[in-house]
């Protein structure tokens, strides 16, 4: 959740870029999570459209988002590889499941069960 204090000293997009960077590098926000339009995330938190532009800028210069031309702003990789095949691995399993016709609570399902296979680290086995 993004809030913007109107009477803080620090402007709003700042408090935009940093509270989404925090929610970025925390994993709050997963990479390859699609961000919000810039209008509909301005039009949201009553904000003008150049301040979230600038935001999700500095966001883009900092390698936290990339932006996909027409298709949006995601969340990045960072540079860190296993996340970014992670993704790739995750866009084309989503792509076959709705090419088979598996809704997605049971695709959700079949990776837990994977994951509970193969022992991830973070899960007790």
């Amino acid at each position: 959740m993004i809030v913007i204090d109107a009477g803080s000293p620090t402007p709003p997009y700042e408090q935009l870029r940093a509270q989404l960077a925090r929610q970025i590098q925390d994993r709050s926000l997963a990479v390859g999570t699609r961000l919000p339009t810039i209008r509909r995330l301005a039009a949201d938190l009553s904000l003008a459209v150049n301040t979230v532009g600038r935001a999700y800028r500095e966001l883009e210069e900092a390698g936290l988002i990339e932006t996909r031309g027409r298709a949006g702003s995601f969340v990045s990789a960072a540079g860190e590889p296993a996340l970014e095949q992670a993704r790739r691995a995750a866009r084309d399993y989503a792509a076959f499941i709705a090419s088979v016709g598996i809704d997605h609570t049971e695709a959700i399902r079949i990776v837990e069960a994977a994951l509970a296979v193969t022992g991830s680290p973070g899960t007790d086995r």
